[in-house]
């Protein structure tokens, strides 16, 4: 118990000193919260130098609204919600809004679900990072994130029709570049159905 609470207080310490803006207290939050806040970032980047523009907007939006932050929340969580959002804002302001009308829905599935196990998580990021910004958002959003096509929609100023059908691209997109990066998978092998 008395480790829970000095981690508590070490937090809230650190948490007052970056409201002062002390730049230890700053660099020891962005320190902490690095790898996994990167993680994020690169699933909707297009690469390493998107990513890193993302995180830096973000911990900006981070300490300026550091006041914000209910004491005793997943404090982790809260920079996560603003890394996304920091990352739906970068969506916007790179893409031009396509509306595509869905045409044809079909869903990938597989007999070996453990085919993606084979593959490193580097390929199966970099693969995602290959997808156009639209369906790369929609496709993170959806599938990691847990946001419902009506939520995407509102947020990325598309329509669910549109939000659904870029999932279902962005599916076969992926499956395409997994099974091109690795052929011994097998053309039914990556199901990357998870709903």
């Amino acid at each position: 118990m008395d480790i829970a609470l000095t981690f508590i207080s070490e937090e809230s310490n650190l948490i007052e000193a970056c409201l002062r803006k002390e730049r230890w207290a700053q660099k020891a939050l962005y320190e902490e919260h690095y790898p996994k806040i990167m993680g994020v970032c690169l699933r909707y980047a297009g690469n390493q130098d998107e990513a890193l523009d993302i995180m830096h907007e973000g911990f900006i939006k981070v300490f300026k609204n550091l006041h914000r932050y209910e004491p005793g929340t997943s404090l982790n969580s809260w920079i996560r919600r603003i890394m996304v959002n920091t990352a739906i804002d970068y969506y916007r302001k790179m893409v031009r809004r396509r509306t595509e009308d869905i045409e044809t829905a079909y869903d990938l599935s597989v007999p070996d679900a453990d085919a993606l196990s084979q593959l490193t998580e580097q390929e199966i990021l970099k693969s995602v990072q290959e997808l156009t910004p639209a369906y790369r958002a929609v496709f993170n959003l959806y599938i990691l994130e847990g946001y419902s096509h009506k939520e995407i929609a509102d947020l990325l100023n598309i329509t669910e029709s549109t939000s659904r059908s870029n999932l279902v691209k962005a599916r076969t997109k992926l499956q395409e570049a997994l099974l091109r990066k690795n052929p011994s998978l097998g053309a039914n092998a990556v199901d990357l159905k998870t709903q």
